[in-house]
C-alpha cells in the first residue's frame, strides 16, 4: 500500500514500557500528530501492590494526549471509541498482539516497531536473547502488522553492534535511540508517498526470542565459560540470572549481574566457589567465572567486595 505524496498523519501510538516512551517522544517533536494512545491498564505492583501508570500513560498525560486503557482489544466500546479518533495511521511499540479488527482500521494501516533484525528474534523478548546467544550484531526493524507475530513487510532496518561488555540494560538504551529514529524516518516515507514493502526472508534458519520465564533465568554452571557469561549478561539488569548458593548447610537463591571471564585450568569441581584477593569466582569447565555484581535474598544489589565483607563461605560453599 502506498499513500500519494504529503499526507497528513494522525497517528494512533500504541506501547507500554520505557522502550516505547522514546518512540512517541519522538514522534510528537517531529511534528506529527498523535490523536490517541493505547496503553496497558492501570495495575497494582511493588510490595506494597501500589496502582501503578505504565510509562507510556505517564509521559502521554503530562503531554495532554488522549489516552485509552482497554483491557479486551476486541471490546465494542473500544473499537467504536479507536474509530472515532478518525486516525489513518498507527504505530505499535512494545505492546501486545493486535486483532485484526484493530490492525487494519487505519488507511495506512499499522506498523511495529521491534528490536531484531527481523525476520531474526521474532517474540517478546529480542535484546535478551541476541545477547545471551553470544551475537554481535542486532538492530532494530519497522514492519507493518499481518496475522502472525512480527512476520509482516518490512519498511526499514538499522543495524547496531553488540559490544563484548553489553548488558541487556545498556543495549535496550542504545536500540531505543535508534528505534525512536526509525519509526520517525518510516512515519516520514508513509506521510511522503515513498514508503517500500519488502516481504521478511526466512530461507536461512531462525532464532525465536520466547518469553523469559523464571527457570530461563536459571544458571546452567556446567555449560561453557562464554555461555554462561552471555546469559547472565543477556539478563542484566532485568529480570536476573539467578542459581542456588549452598553454604554451611543452607540452600539460598541468589542473582547474579555482571561477570567477567578466566580462561585457566583448575582442579576444582564445577559450580564450585573460589575466594581469591577479594575477588569472587566459580569454577567452571573450561575456566573460571568472575562474579562483579550480585544480589543476595533480602538485600540489594551489590559489587562483590561489599558481599564478600559479609559473608562466611564453608570450605565447600558452592554455586548449582
Amino acid at each position: 500500500m502506498s499513500t500519494s505524496k504529503n499526507n497528513s498523519l494522525r497517528i494512533v501510538f500504541m506501547g507500554t514500557p520505557d522502550f516505547a516512551v522514546g518512540t512517541l517522544k519522538n514522534i510528537l517533536e517531529a511534528g506529527f500528530e498523535v490523536v490517541g494512545v493505547i496503553t496497558a491498564p492501570d495495575r497494582p505492583a511493588g510490595r506494597g501492590r501500589k496502582v501503578q501508570e505504565s510509562a507510556v500513560k505517564q509521559f502521554a498525560v503530562q503531554h495532554g494526549l488522549k489516552v485509552l486503557q482497554p483491557t479486551n482489544l476486541k471490546d465494542e466500546a473500544f473499537l467504536e471509541e479507536l474509530k472515532s479518533l478518525d486516525a489513518n495511521l498507527q504505530v505499535v511499540v512494545a505492546f501486545r498482539m493486535l486483532p485484526k479488527v484493530v490492525w487494519q482500521m487505519p488507511k495506512y494501516g499499522t506498523f511495529n516497531l521491534h528490536a531484531s533484525l527481523l525476520p531474526q528474534y521474532r517474540g517478546a523478548a529480542p535484546i535478551n536473547w541476541a545477547i545471551i546467544n553470544g551475537e554481535t550484531k542486532t538492530g532494530v526493524t519497522t514492519f507493518f502488522i499481518d496475522e502472525k507475530i512480527d512476520t509482516g513487510s518490512i519498511v526499514l532496518q538499522k543495524t547496531e553492534k553488540i559490544l563484548p561488555d553489553d548488558s541487556a540494560g545498556t543495549l535496550h538504551d542504545r536500540l531505543m535511540e535508534l528505534g525512536a529514529n526509525l519509526v520517525v524516518e518510516t512515519c516520514k516515507q508513509i506521510e511522503a508517498g515513498t514508503v517500500t514493502r519488502l516481504p521478511q526472508d526466512e530461507s536461512s534458519e531462525l532464532k525465536p526470542a520466547p518469553k523469559i520465564h523464571k527457570d530461563t533465568c536459571r544458571i546452567d554452571w556446567k555449560a561453557s565459560m562464554e555461555d554462561i557469561h552471555n546469559h547472565i549478561r543477556g539478563l542484566s539488569p532485568y529480570p536476573g540470572a539467578w542459581t542456588q548458593l549452598m553454604n554451611d548447610g543452607k540452600a539460598d537463591q541468589m542473582k547474579i549481574f555482571k561477570t567477567e571471564t578466566e580462561n585457566v585450568e583448575h582442579h576444582y569441581n564445577v559450580g564450585r566457589l573460589v575466594v581469591e584477593k577479594k575477588s569472587l569466582k566459580v569454577a567452571v569447565k573450561d575456566g573460571f567465572v568472575k562474579l562483579l555484581e550480585l544480589q543476595l535474598p533480602g538485600k540489594r544489589k551489590m559489587r562483590v567486595n561489599e558481599v564478600l565483607n559479609g559473608l562466611n563461605l564453608d570450605k565447600e560453599a558452592h554455586l548449582r
